[in-house]
């Protein structure tokens, strides 16, 4: 078997922003959507920093769909739309998703998006993977994984993009991986455990 898996290094990530713009180009995201974004974490202050001056700090939380072992998503969408794959991705099928955010208001992580928008690939010009399939207006999304690249044995784009290489890709079933290295680690940290998800993306520090 094969679950496919991303860690992330929180001491790493420096809130450059560059997962959420790689992500958006290669999955042709449309205008006013991000499926990758990165909030600031336990800040009570206007700037987001934590402590008094000069020794402030700041935390970064890159969040994403969590492709959940167990996901929340997947039990109530009414048409089956939402599903589990062979590599333990979640995914959508575009064709039976009715656009009801039945999947949105179950995910714990605020991991969807709804499509306001038509779809609209310029021709000629390079934006997006052609590989990545149109969203017509009216279906839910979110990451894939980058299910076209990690297909093919590549990296999702925003691991191959970061450039602090705060991301870890690999399959956590292969106990020789990094990733699983890195899961066996005392310091893992799993969002909202406490919700059953299980998810396959998990932060290190």
């Amino acid at each position: 078997m094969t679950k496919l898996a991303i860690a992330i290094n929180t001491a790493r990530c420096i809130d450059c922003m560059t997962c959420a713009n790689a992500c958006k180009m290669q999955n042709n995201v449309p205008d006013g959507m991000l499926w990758n974004r990165v909030i600031t974490e336990g800040c009570s202050t206007i700037n987001g920093a934590e402590g008094t001056y000069p020794n402030l700090s700041r935390t970064f939380l890159p969040l994403a769909c969590q492709h959940c072992e167990n996901p929340a998503c997947q039990k109530v969408c009414p048409t089956g739309a939402t599903y589990k794959d062979d590599k333990g991705r979640v995914e959508i099928d575009y064709d039976k998703c009715i656009g009801c955010r039945m999947c949105m208001a179950a995910c714990p992580y605020n991991a969807r998006t709804f499509n306001w928008a038509e779809p609209r690939r310029s021709a000629g010009f390079s934006y997006g993977d052609s590989r990545v399939p149109e969203r017509k207006r009216g279906v839910m999304e979110k990451c894939t994984l980058c299910k076209e690249r990690t297909d093919d044995g590549d990296e999702p784009m925003c691991v191959a993009s970061c450039p602090a290489k705060a991301r870890v890709f690999g399959d956590l079933d292969d106990p020789n991986s990094e990733i699983s290295k890195l899961r066996r680690q005392g310091n893992v940290r799993i969002l909202l455990e406490d919700k059953g998800t299980k998810p396959q993306v998990f932060y290190i520090s």
